[in-house]
């Protein structure tokens, strides 16, 4: 039998204490000392080799950044490259850092050999590694039993399993697991602790026991508030979910400081309770003030927008009650009638035939949103905001729209807000049929006739997320999901009738080795109008890119169209352009030579797929999913491999055959920077041929108008294998 470590494990851990991390040393300090041009682990299978190297101080040269590794490869100058020494004391002391990283997962017999190899420019070093067998966990005891904690709770707070290494890592995480279920039920005081673990070394295995005593059930007494300064005492108390006689639970102290720091008002908040055996807390809230109001303002200019102002001014305590006020506004186009075609800017008014006053007028967008945390509740929010922006772009449209909104949220749940909705838009856009088709991939000309009138889009929504994740950038375990429904009718103020519900769920579960991660994801959605109205683009559904199926571009899986000008159908022959008749042209036609006489003949090829430029249309249902399997590669390199699929039509969830799908697998390649993964897909394109409609255009008494083709035109890309892969580069994973 022994005890949880043995007196040779307290004398490695103390010896280790007073070792400094560091064997890094300057040549001219240590001229003995070669570089390190080489670091190997040899012999390590059961734990994560990059998790045992940071735990050693001795370390190879080095580029000091994933980015500046081409640099690394010319010079090895110290402004990019990280010349390492060896340091032979703390080598030493590394051998006994591996044996202490392995005894505490269970290995207890691990043994360790290192190897200095001289090599071109300093030395190699090899620890190679005997791992040796695993004591086993063979039983767990947790008692004595109580009411307080049920099977269930029992297990799922322990990390530490029977059949696994004695990790004393787990074990301490399985403690504390229980220690905060305990105070979540009110027993914070309890007390829960390694009673015995028993090793038998002839067998390797081992019995654990751990004691759990409730105590007594604790409540929140006296609330004292302390540091603040312009923030109202009655502010503070009203972001805090513990109350004077509720019984004092951990999610509820994590979830007042959280609306804390939320509020934005704090530098620093905390809440302590001061060391008692009592059973009624005293809760003693302190903060420091940030400042309480922040304005920035900020200029520019460039070739295609002239000159730009912006300004933002947020109160984070407008008339007290943590109110937050938001006000922000920007200008552009200033000058544009002055600065157009002259020096650095371009001519950006070419083509503008009528209406050229307008666009030279200045674009600009403003809007105002008040806040107000903790409305009734700590954990309800309410919000109000206005809009209004004129946007432009010459010579093709004028984008003119104002409104407001409305938003109540309630935190239902840790991580787990719900949000109802209004917001009222009215808008207006100025432009020909053309615009619309590509910007919009509206198409037809219904649809387009109702866009450039002015509408009212004003829907009603009720949101409501939930993030159990574990991580916010990389997750490896926890589901996230999100599920949206919203209404617009003529009661809702809206010129556009339809309903819309769509749900997005991820989820996330470790396998195998460290950081490697199964993720799942699907997202479904459909929308309906109501009568004959037309849908609005932003309405629909549309799948493809890097979010989404990765083997297609941003928005290109589902209905398209094809848009191709005049000019080229101009070269096919047979093909009129200057008259009604162009809608008779065949896209799939050949272009038209020239004979001897001059005359036009039929030549031996047609348009290209290139001619033509697909637009998304988007459909009234989606069905989209992914699987997808993230592994480590190398330090903060991961790698992926995935399939996804998608489907977009414009029928019902029950006929979604009929839509337009694929299924595109792919691979890719991670960096965990700071800002999260810096990602590198590649996916395969099954790019099969499709018949897409086809529209150009022709200008009737000065103004371009939209033509549709009476033939299709079959449209397929894709080439060669080359031309099936789809890259992308991203920063954040894919879902």
């Amino acid at each position: 039998m022994a005890t949880r470590y043995t007196s040779w494990m307290v004398g490695m851990l103390g010896l280790l204490a007073s070792a400094p991390l560091s064997a890094q040393s300057s040549p001219a300090d240590q001229p003995d000392n070669p570089e390190v041009v080489a670091l190997s682990l040899r012999g390590v299978k059961a734990v994560e080799p990059s998790e045992l190297q940071q735990s050693i101080a001795t370390e190879a040269s080095h580029c000091k950044g994933l980015i500046l590794t081409p640099f690394c490869w010319i010079s090895k100058s110290p402004a990019i490259y990280q010349h390492v020494y060896l340091d032979r004391t703390e080598l030493r002391r590394d051998v006994l850092r591996i044996r202490v990283f392995y005894w505490k997962r269970g290995y207890r017999e691990a043994d360790v050999d290192t190897t200095v190899t001289p090599k071109a420019g300093g030395v190699a070093i090899t620890f190679r590694i005997t791992e040796g067998p695993p004591t086993l966990v063979r039983k767990i005891a947790v008692g004595p039993q109580t009411p307080v904690l049920n099977a269930k709770d029992i297990r799922t707070a322990m990390v530490l399993k029977t059949g696994k290494p004695l990790n004393l890592l787990q074990l301490d995480t399985s403690i504390v697991n229980l220690s905060n279920k305990l105070w979540e039920r009110g027993y914070a005081d309890a007390v829960v602790k390694t009673d015995t673990v028993a090793v038998d070394d002839s067998v390797h295995w081992a019995d654990v026991s751990i004691a759990v005593d409730p105590r007594w059930k604790t409540t929140v007494g006296e609330i004292r508030v302390a540091g603040n300064e312009q923030v109202s005492e009655q502010t503070i108390r009203n972001s805090l979910v513990l109350h004077e006689g509720d019984l004092y639970k951990r999610s509820e102290v994590i979830e007042s400081q959280r609306n804390l720091y939320e509020s934005q008002l704090f530098r620093h908040a905390a809440i302590v309770v001061p060391p008692q055996g009592d059973s009624l807390k005293i809760i003693e809230v302190t903060v420091r003030e940030a400042p309480l109001r922040d304005a920035r303002i900020s200029g520019g200019f460039n070739t295609v927008e002239f000159v730009q102002l912006e300004g933002r001014f947020r109160h984070y305590n407008f008339f007290g009650g943590a109110r937050q006020l938001d006000l922000q506004g920007a200008i552009g186009n200033l000058f544009a009638a002055d600065l157009n075609n002259t020096g650095i800017f371009k001519d950006v008014f070419s083509g503008t035939t009528t209406n050229r006053a307008a666009f030279e007028q200045p674009t600009w967008q403003a809007s105002a949103d008040i806040r107000q945390p903790w409305f009734q509740n700590a954990r309800n929010t309410i919000a109000l905001g206005i809009f209004a922006h004129r946007r432009s772009q010459p010579p093709v449209y004028i984008d003119r729209g104002e409104g407001a909104s409305a938003t109540f949220t309630r935190e239902v749940a840790e991580r787990a807000p719900a949000s109802a909705v209004y917001r009222f838009e009215f808008t207006k856009i100025e432009a020909g049929d053309l615009y619309f088709c590509v910007y919009y991939g509206v198409c037809d000309t219904p649809t387009i006739r109702a866009q450039q009138r002015a509408q009212r889009l004003s829907p009603f929504a009720i949101t409501a997320q939930i993030d159990r994740t574990n991580e916010a950038f990389s997750p490896t375990k926890g589901i996230l999901g999100h599920v949206n429904v919203e209404h617009a009718a003529s009661y809702t103020a809206s010129d556009y009738h339809y309903a819309r519900a769509d749900a997005d769920v991820a989820v996330y579960r470790q396998i195998g080795a460290p950081r490697s991660v199964l993720a799942l994801h699907l997202k479904a959605g459909i929308a309906r109008t109501l009568g004959d109205d037309a849908l609005h683009p932003r309405k629909r559904f549309y799948a493809g890119g890097s979010q989404s199926v990765r083997g297609y571009g941003e928005n290109q899986l589902g209905p398209r169209a094809l848009t191709v000008p005049a000019s080229k159908l101009a070269t096919l022959y047979g093909c009129d352009v200057s008259t009604a008749t162009i809608a008779q042209c065949n896209p799939n036609g050949v272009v038209a030579t020239k004979d001897s006489l001059g005359n036009a003949t039929p030549g031996d090829k047609g348009l290209a797929p290139r001619d033509f430029t697909p637009r998304p249309l988007g459909g009234t249902s989606l069905l989209e999913g992914s699987v997808e399997y993230r592994f480590p590669i190398w330090r903060q390199l991961t790698g992926a491999a995935f399939v996804d699929a998608g489907l977009v039509g414009n029928g019902g969830l029950t006929n979604f055959a009929s839509g337009s799908g694929a299924v595109t697998p792919g691979a890719g390649i991670r960096y965990r920077s700071p800002v999260g993964p810096i990602r590198v897909d590649v996916a395969f394109n099954p790019s099969i041929a499709e018949d897409l409609p086809v529209y150009t255009e022709r200008t009737v008494n000065g103004v371009q108008r939209l033509v549709p083709l009476d033939i299709k035109y079959r449209y397929q890309p894709a080439q060669s294998v080359l031309d099936r892969l789809t890259f992308h580069f991203s920063i954040g994973e894919a879902f």
